[in-house]
């Protein structure tokens, strides 16, 4: 239930702004707007003032703007109100309206976690510097090793942890580019983006990579609570300093992790620095359960967190922030489209309502505001350049009419155009009906023991 209110209360934000943005502009067009409701369905209550009802419906999902005289079919009068009354260009302000009003919101949001605060796990835009790769795993078949660095991912040169991720993403299942550099020599090859389990499943764990998160050791910072776990048995303290594991530098937690997978459960000896003194250690690692149904071999310690890039910008250096954040995340909302024209991605990576809640619900459950802010962005971001979509019924397929109908210098014939926006009702039904049908297709929950 908590999911559902969560879902209902961005995704009413993000419609009722997009639609604001039809409302005003249509307002300054001295168009008649005959209804502003919040939520669909049946009218709650409301007020009128002028020409337009204000109103709350039953279902509060977002909502809309009826304008006089803009549904196919209608019968057209000279009345100066009516939308199709109006010069093209104003239609078409209207229509790229509630897109743009989106767009601004997506700055607004950005720009105000740059300006408060805005964490960011420092490696994430760094050096894709590798700490550990798991064994019989693709990044594994090309040969690259813990203490490797690399330098070209799919189309990236020199890219960082961050880029790796995404261009994984947008080649899974597919072979890329790929080149490292070992012992200062580079090897150009390339890397099978595999992806088993789907999209859903996809980290960069399941390549096999695990990234240098610091520049220092594991450092413990209190044990788990249950004595006959193994780091309590052997006696670690706070404080304590992985300096070493069987001989290999590690630096995070994950690569810890990724090890001791690899090694099955077998004991392993440990190099501490405590206060200064070396101390050796070995320790036999034990099954749990990471919480998610997930099995996984650890120690029994919880660890200080790698460090994080906190900004508090200016709001001038926080509005340029916000505008390259919001500008890459629409080139690759750009991109993953074109790609799935071209079946590069596959489009059970599309999110519908389950999918967009289940994101939500885990943002909101993540620490600070800024998971869910930066969220809501990227919806907001998805859903204007999702209505400029050349698609009849759609804001993008209304422009483009206008524009047919400007270059013939006359209007599409109505019964034509009805027919259109039938279609394509009925194509949009279909397709809302099939990624509601894969979100719940991701719904199932497999417990399996991690590689």
């Amino acid at each position: 239930m908590s999911t559902v209110i969560q879902l209902a209360i961005v995704l009413g934000i993000m419609v009722l702004v997009h639609e604001f943005g039809h409302f005003a502009v249509a307002k300054l067009c001295k168009v008649r707007v005959e209804v502003f409701s919040i939520g669909f369905g049946t009218r709650l209550f409301g007020f009128k003032r002028g020409d337009t009802d204000y109103r709350l419906s039953l279902l509060p999902l977002g909502g809309y703007v009826k304008m006089a005289g803009e549904m196919p079919g209608e019968a057209k009068s000279d009345d100066p109100g009516e939308l199709e009354n109006h010069p093209r260009w104003q239609r078409v302000l209207i229509a790229l309206a509630g897109p743009f009003a989106n767009f601004l919101l997506a700055i607004a949001l950005m720009t105000g976690v740059y300006m408060i605060h805005n964490e960011v796990r420092a490696f994430l835009n760094g050096p894709a510097h590798v700490d550990y790769v798991s064994l019989n795993t693709p990044a594994a078949h090309t040969g690259i090793r813990g203490g490797d660095t690399i330098v070209h991912y799919d189309t990236i040169e020199n890219p960082t942890w961050d880029q790796v991720a995404v261009r994984s993403m947008l080649n899974l299942n597919q072979s890329i580019a790929f080149s490292y550099i070992h012992d200062g020599q580079r090897t150009n090859t390339k890397l099978f983006v595999e992806a088993k389990g789907g999209p859903e499943n996809f980290t960069l764990d399941t390549l096999g990579f695990v990234p240098i998160m610091q520049d220092t050791p594991v450092q413990v910072r209190s044990l788990a609570g249950e004595e006959n776990l193994p780091a309590a048995r052997a006696g670690l303290q706070p404080g304590d300093k992985i300096v070493t594991l069987d001989g290999l530098h590690l630096h995070s937690v994950d690569a810890l992790h990724a090890y001791l997978q690899d090694e099955a459960g077998k004991p392993v000896a440990l190099v501490i620095d405590r206060h200064g003194a070396t101390l050796p250690v070995t320790l036999n690692p034990v099954l749990g359960d990471a919480g998610d149904g997930t099995k996984y071999y650890q120690f029994g310690f919880l660890a200080v967190q790698p460090p994080v890039t906190v900004q508090r910008l200016p709001f001038d250096k926080a509005v340029v922030a916000s505008w390259q954040f919001n500008k890459k995340g629409s080139l690759l909302i750009v991109e993953v489209l074109k790609r799935m024209f071209t079946r590069q991605v596959s489009v059970r990576s599309l999110s519908g309502p389950i999918g967009i809640g289940q994101q939500i619900h885990e943002a909101v459950d993540m620490p600070g505001w800024m998971p869910i802010i930066g969220l809501m962005a990227y919806i907001s971001l998805n859903l204007g350049i999702f209505n400029l979509l050349p698609i009849p019924i759609l804001d993008g397929g209304m422009i483009l009419f206008l524009i047919i109908e400007s270059i013939i210098r006359r209007d599409v014939n109505q019964q034509l155009k009805e027919r259109v926006y039938q279609v394509a009702f009925v194509c949009i039904i279909l397709f809302a009906a099939f990624v509601i049908f894969n979100d719940i297709t991701k719904l199932s929950i497999f417990t399996k023991v991690k590689p």
